[in-house]
């Protein structure tokens, strides 16, 4: 064996000469993972797109339950304000209809003056002095009931209002328009506008 020949096997044995482990000769599996490492190194908003996805789930979902609770509150407000606009018109009108029941009481008294009037007036002038007294003081009946919103109903002449008339009969009359008052039987009596008590009234009807 020449000198040449044995270096040659030296070299060999020492694996100094062997050529470097290609890309191809590498295993598939270290290959990919180098790959991906090397994308989500040159790309970091790729690599973490997956967490943005999450997130923009998660920011719509929660944009959502913000949504229904704003509209559940602003519910709660406007039902809020609505109790609080009932209880005040009931408040009111308890305030204006307080005297319903004194007002009940007052009218007898109202019509006992009213009678007497109507009576000393049929005695011919008789009395005139007592019949003044009971003038003025159902003049200031009355004008204390109206300081209170208390107002007569006396359609005398007026169109039937079944709102505020209760007609007892009805009776032919070529001086009047149909369905026109012609005879108070009761005056009517009202509160703040709302009837207390219709006025029974005789209605004029076509011949």
């Amino acid at each position: 064996m020449t000198e040449e020949n044995t270096k040659t096997e030296d070299l060999n044995e020492t694996g100094i000469d062997k050529p470097e482990v290609t890309a191809a000769e590498a295993e598939p599996g270290d290959t990919a993972t180098e790959q991906q490492s090397e994308q989500a190194e040159a790309d970091p908003i790729l690599g973490d797109a997956e967490g943005i996805i999450d997130n923009t789930a998660r920011i719509a979902a929660l944009e959502e339950e913000l949504a229904k609770t704003r509209d559940q509150a602003l519910y709660a407000q406007a039902e809020m304000m609505n109790i609080k606009r009932r209880a005040e018109q009931d408040v009111e009108k308890a305030h204006k209809f307080a005297l319903d029941k004194f007002v009940s009481e007052l009218i007898p008294v109202v019509e006992s003056l009213e009678k007497g009037i109507e009576n000393a007036e049929q005695d011919e002038g008789q009395h005139e002095t007592m019949l003044e007294g009971m003038r003025l003081t159902l003049k200031q009946l009355l004008d204390a009931l109206a300081k209170f919103k208390v107002e007569q109903v006396d359609p005398v002449g007026q169109p039937f209002d079944p709102n505020f008339h209760q007609a007892i009969s009805m009776v032919p009359n070529p001086d009047m328009e149909p369905n026109t008052v012609m005879e108070v039987f009761q005056k009517g009596y009202t509160l703040h506008g709302r009837v207390i008590r219709p006025a029974m009234v005789v209605v004029a009807k076509a011949v």
